[in-house]
């Protein structure tokens, strides 16, 4: 594994635009296509410094397919927004198989947790309508958190 100064400033890179993206679904629950594709688009230098080959690089990319395709389902049912679909198939990407799953029960928990949060400032407040949690904070949350486990154990 390449741990070189590339890496690191794709992972700080990558950090950044979560945070921007969290930011930004908490305050608008919207996150900006332009954000999902930056992260789209870094995987691939991110394989070549991990030292993906082209059979690793294509099993990492159906990986991805394959969960875009389950949460675009959960799209259609209006379960999620476009743009925490768009950022998890993104995620997918640079996640290998373990930390991808670890990567989305965190994300589930502390989504469960926010939705929770947000239900009972809703209650709180007796605001009308549906509560509408920014998933995006989730997702990023529980992505730094995946990624912060191969960064840190570089240094064991």
């Amino acid at each position: 594994m390449g741990w070189g100064i590339l890496s690191y400033a794709l992972v700080a890179a990558l950090v950044l635009i979560l945070l921007s993206a969290g930011i930004e679904d908490a305050r608008t629950r919207e996150i900006a296509n332009w954000k999902n594709a930056a992260i789209a688009l870094m995987a691939p230098a991110w394989w070549y410094v991990q030292g993906y080959g082209l059979g690793d690089a294509a099993i990492q990319f159906g990986i991805a397919l394959t969960v875009f395709a389950v949460f675009v389902g959960a799209f259609h049912f209006g379960w999620m927004g476009g743009g925490d679909v768009k950022m998890i198939g993104a995620l997918a990407l640079w996640l290998p198989g373990q930390a991808l799953l670890f990567m989305l029960m965190a994300m589930s928990v502390i989504g469960g947790v926010l939705t929770l949060i947000m239900m009972l400032d809703h209650w709180r407040r007796k605001a009308p309508g549906a509560v509408e949690t920014p998933y995006g904070v989730a997702i990023a949350m529980a992505s730094m958190i995946a990624l912060s486990e191969p960064i840190f154990n570089q240094f064991t």
